[in-house]
Formats: structure tokens, C-alpha cells, sequence
């Protein structure tokens, strides 16, 4: 255990204390949602809130804007971020993709490039199996929805993809034109390595469960055979709030978009 004076003594470790974010106090009674100029605006306190950049925390959708307002009314005495996915989407979305749509889109194909899905063990049966039976389907999906055929191979060595499978996947990218939307689906395709299995869940052909599950194949097989690692969890558990709040964004535009002219 250390002596009280110990930090005191160590100035690096008295420099990394100081160093170290102090969680910010709750500093609003009640989280709302205002109708602002067309949008929706989270309000703490009947103020409008804004992004780290300074930005209206805004979204074209009331359903969103309250799932928003939820992370911030239940928070307590101390803001927990970690515990706010949907806010630290929008925050990305709308100070950073908004100005860098056709960069996001380009990191995105980049990922359909070494997709995932493309990439299966050769060994041993069980997990080649299992594989076959999460991806194959959504393959085949994306060979007939999107136009975008693409070639599987055994092992980690990099197969190029044809030209017209990436155009189609192009194509896909480019119908997102929401920052918040294409600021999700980024989210899926790196918290999965799967641009296919992100545009599977936002053209709903799979939901977010059976996508999150087909990208931890290998992790759960490997998790079979050798046990559970509670760290590795705890980052999985992580991801997965990250990854659903990027599903709840993509399942509130496909609704805007069914409601749409």
C-alpha cells in the first residue's frame, strides 16, 4: 500500500494525478428535446446543448433526439461517458463527419476491401462451419441487393476484391448521405471489420444481434476452447454498447427514410 506522502514524493506520479480527467459533475436538473428550426435539439434545462465543438446537439429525428436525452437524464451526481454511447456518436457525426462524408465513405470501402466475411479458417471443421453458416448468406445478399460479388479465400492473405464488387458497395455508401447515419455505419464496420455486415444491418437484412454475433465467430470458438478472459469481456461488453447505439441510429433513419416523400 502506499504512504500517504508517496505521490507527493514522485513527481511523475504526482504529474500523471494531475493529469488524470476529473469526471465532470451533472450540472442540469432534467435532459429534454426541443423542436428547433426543423430538428431536434437535446435541451438540459430548457437550454439548448451543444457538441465539443460548439455545434446544436441536433438530429432530424424526435425518437433519436429522446434515446439521446435518456443518456443524460440517467446519469447521476458524476457524467459517465463510457455510459453514453449515443452522445458520443452524435458528437463524431456532427463535428466530424459532416465535414469529411466522402472520407468516411472511402474508410469504410476500404474495410469491404479485406472484408471480414472474405476471410475463413481452414481448420477445423466445427469453426469452418460455423463461418459458412453466419457468412455465406450475407455474401449472397450482397451479390444480389448491392450488385457486390466478392471472392472468399482460406487464411489471412489478402485477395483483391473485383472492381465491381467494391463499386456496388460504393454505390451502397453512397445512398447515406446523413452524417449521423454514415457516422454509424462507420461505427459497425470498425467495431466489426465487416463493411458487408454494417450495410446488412442498415438495408435490414440482418438485425444488430446476428451481426454482432457473426463477427465473434472466431472469438467465441477460440472463447470454447480455452475459457473466458474477464478483461477481453469487459472491452467486448464495450463494443457492443458502442455497436448498438450505431444500430439504434441506422434503424431510426431507415424509419425517417420509409416516412420520406
Amino acid at each position: 500500500m502506499s504512504e500517504p506522502g508517496e505521490a507527493r514524493r514522485d513527481p511523475i506520479r504526482a504529474a500523471q494525478a494531475h493529469m488524470r480527467p476529473q469526471p465532470a459533475r451533472r450540472f442540469y436538473r432534467t435532459a429534454g428535446v426541443t423542436a428547433e428550426s426543423g430538428r431536434f435539439v437535446l435541451s438540459l434545462d430548457g437550454r439548448p446543448a451543444r457538441t465539443p465543438g460548439r455545434n446544436a446537439l441536433a438530429a432530424a429525428s424526435r425518437e433519436l433526439m429522446l434515446k439521446v436525452a435518456a443518456e443524460w437524464e440517467r446519469q447521476r451526481e458524476t457524467i459517465d461517458p463510457a455510459d453514453m454511447p449515443l452522445t458520443r456518436l452524435m458528437n463524431s457525426a456532427i463535428d466530424g463527419v459532416a465535414r469529411t462524408m466522402a472520407e468516411t465513405r472511402a474508410d469504410i470501402l476500404r474495410y469491404a476491401g479485406a472484408d471480414l466475411l472474405c476471410y475463413r479458417a481452414g481448420e477445423p471443421d466445427t469453426l469452418v462451419a460455423r463461418q459458412a453458416h453466419a457468412f455465406d448468406p450475407v455474401l449472397r445478399w450482397a451479390g444480389e441487393s448491392l450488385g457486390a460479388r466478392f471472392q472468399v479465400t482460406a487464411g489471412i492473405v489478402h485477395v483483391a476484391q473485383p472492381p465491381e464488387a467494391l463499386a456496388g458497395v460504393g454505390a451502397a455508401l453512397a445512398a447515406h448521405d446523413d452524417p449521423i447515419a454514415l457516422a454509424a455505419l462507420s461505427a459497425m464496420t470498425t467495431l466489426t471489420g465487416s463493411a458487408l455486415l454494417a450495410l446488412a444491418v442498415a438495408e435490414n437484412f440482418l438485425t444488430a444481434e446476428t451481426a454482432w454475433e457473426a463477427a465473434h465467430i472466431d472469438e467465441d470458438f477460440e472463447i470454447e476452447r480455452w475459457g473466458e478472459d474477464a478483461q477481453a469481456l469487459a472491452r467486448r461488453a464495450a463494443r457492443r454498447r458502442e455497436f448498438e447505439a450505431a444500430a439504434v441510429v441506422v434503424a431510426v433513419t431507415r424509419g425517417l427514410q420509409r416516412a420520406g416523400p
